[in-house]
């Protein structure tokens, strides 16, 4: 890594560079993907928690309990249970669940410190170093919550769950349940280019490696759980990066980080602290770095 950097910062300052950019190689611009799990990543909770479940006159530990206990005896996915307990117990308080009133939720969902900011100040960095940067969500939880947030249209894509909608707008079936290894195809999907999460054809055609939008080492996986470690592995096998983000103040998310880091799960672990005095910030632009670095260097070898 540092080799690269090094070599980075030494062409970026001779005529070298700028022979570099008349060089067909260099006249498209690399993407880097930054890639997020939402709950406990970019969030200190699961979104339920903030306004749904208080509606529905239920404790967070009620309603997941209640949950897991249908998964359990049905031997179920925990996505459609959640999302099966979520339309049941909003019928029996008569609340409707349109989009809008998912997003409505989504609005009161609260995000670990820094995240507002860090979109603008991520992608003025990938700018100054002559990369674009594109944001995704891949996540269990619920897409129209997460267009409802404060963040939501920072995005190029939200893959997540969502719910079907009558002619009345209002929420009657899963339309898309995300479990932890459903997360694996969008980073495929990703990586094609794909933004349609019903397309199970293109995503599986054989693609040559210099025709894919987003090559694997040029992604950065955010997750903070075991639930994330099928992404995390494909990410770090193929090349990209893998942080483990965790809350300090909870120690039990601090082990888990550092069980993953020691497992040779991630790349990195880091606080989920999104600040531009964070280590995530420092992280992250020194992956940004070196991936404009073996950008220029694979420019050099043809």
């Amino acid at each position: 890594m540092y080799n690269s950097l090094y070599l980075w910062r030494n062409v970026r300052n001779c005529g070298v560079f700028m022979d570099l950019l008349k060089n067909t190689h260099m006249r498209k611009m690399p993407i880097v993907a930054l890639i997020y799990d939402f709950d406990g990543t970019l969030s200190p909770g699961n979104m339920q928690e903030f306004g749904f479940i208080q509606a529905i006159g239920k404790s967070p530990k009620e309603f997941w309990t209640e949950s897991d206990n249908i998964a359990l005896g049905q031997d179920a996915s925990n996505i459609l249970s959640y999302m099966k307990l979520m339309f049941d117990e909003a019928r029996k308080a008569d609340i409707k669940l349109r989009r809008e009133d998912f997003r409505s939720f989504g609005a009161s969902v609260e995000l670990f410190k820094g995240v507002k900011e860090w979109f603008s100040l991520i992608n003025a960095y990938g700018k100054e170093r002559g990369v674009k940067v594109e944001h995704y969500i891949n996540s269990s939880g619920l897409a129209e919550m997460i267009e409802g947030t404060e963040i939501g249209n920072e995005f190029k894509r939200i893959f997540a769950c969502s719910f079907i909608y009558n002619e009345a707008g209002e929420a009657e079936w899963p339309g898309v349940a995300v479990d932890y290894t459903a997360k694996t195809q969008f980073l495929f999907k990703i990586n094609k280019g794909i933004l349609s999460v019903r397309d199970n054809k293109k995503v599986n055609e054989s693609q040559a490696e210099d025709n894919k939008r987003i090559p694997f080492p040029h992604m950065i996986y955010f997750g903070d759980g075991e639930t994330d470690v099928p992404c995390m592995k494909i990410v770090k096998m193929f090349g990209g990066n893998s942080i483990a983000v965790y809350n300090p103040e909870i120690k039990k998310k601090v082990n888990v980080a550092k069980k993953l880091l020691r497992q040779q799960r991630v790349n990195f672990i880091t606080p989920a602290d999104y600040t531009k005095e964070s280590r995530t910030y420092q992280v992250v632009c020194a992956i940004i770095d070196k991936i404009k670095a073996d950008w220029v260097l694979a420019g050099l070898a043809k």
